[in-house]
């Protein structure tokens, strides 16, 4: 039996919506299926929504690995015991307060440990360049909470600890570059890739120990015929004594810089 005239809209619009759901649930299927897997666990699949703004890692991993619920030394970031009532001085290592590094304080995504420092090690020693991109926007959401909540200032200048020439030539990228290139683009603060420049070709200082490296470190960097910006964000993967961001913080602050803060992917324990 034909159908009324006067039902035929209602009919047309019905069957409108129902190619309109089939398209969504078409769409967001296909979503799903394009959407990257995890950078760190490989097994979950992240939300393509939140791709726009965030790093590709699952939710999962972020609570296991990334979870900021360690207490540190607010300096140099060490690991503390967890006092019974936080209070003001309890969050300063005996070695920041017994010899205060010339940086003001620092910022980690974690230990260095899985997976932080197979990512750091794939990056520097691989050129796994996209996860530099990974570990600097995740450093910029880190960072971007603490400054919504008032413990970070913005940053004047985004600066990468620079590579020995030799060695920038022999891996054909600086790893510290990588990562704060993400860091200023999630954080929208200028990056000055050139404001410190290190004027040695020291040994490695993973090769050296805690005295070795202060020395190996002194006058190795320079801020060559400019003055540095009053708040510098100084960004390296790791961070073991300190020795190389206490370095660069003392040329950058004799420059000009008002504050140095490190933003590390790890820190040794």
């Amino acid at each position: 039996m034909a159908a009324a005239p006067d039902s035929l809209p209602i009919l047309q619009r019905l069957q409108r919506l129902r190619r309109l759901r089939y398209l969504e649930r078409l769409g967001a299927a296909a979503r799903r299926a394009l959407a990257p897997w995890c950078t760190i666990c490989g097994v979950q699949r992240v939300t393509p929504g939140a791709l726009r703004t965030a790093a590709p890692v699952c939710g999962a991993c972020r609570a296991d690995y990334l979870a900021a619920g360690a207490w540190r030394c607010r300096i140099c970031a060490n690991r503390l015991p967890r006092p019974a009532a936080p209070a003001a001085g309890l969050d300063v290592c005996g070695q920041c307060l017994a010899q205060p590094p010339r940086f003001d304080a620092t910022i980690v995504l974690g230990d260095y440990a899985a997976p932080l420092d197979a990512m750091v090690a794939a990056l520097k020693y691989h050129a796994r360049l996209d996860l530099g991109r990974v570990l600097g926007t995740l450093l910029a959401e880190h960072a971007a909470g603490l400054a919504a909540d008032g413990a970070l200032e913005p940053a004047d200048a985004v600066v990468p600890v620079p590579l020995a020439p030799r060695r920038l030539r022999e891996r054909g990228f600086n790893q510290a570059e990588e990562l704060a290139r993400a860091l200023a683009a999630g954080c929208k603060h200028p990056l000055v890739p050139g404001l410190l420049q290190r004027v040695r070709d020291d040994p490695p200082q993973q090769s050296l120990g805690r005295a070795q490296r202060r020395t190996n470190a002194r006058g190795a960097f320079s801020v060559p015929g400019r003055q540095a910006p009053p708040r510098v964000w100084l960004v390296d993967d790791v961070l073991t004594t300190g020795c190389t961001l206490d370095a660069a913080a003392a040329c950058l602050k004799q420059a000009g810089a008002r504050s140095v803060i490190n933003l590390v992917v790890a820190r040794t324990p």
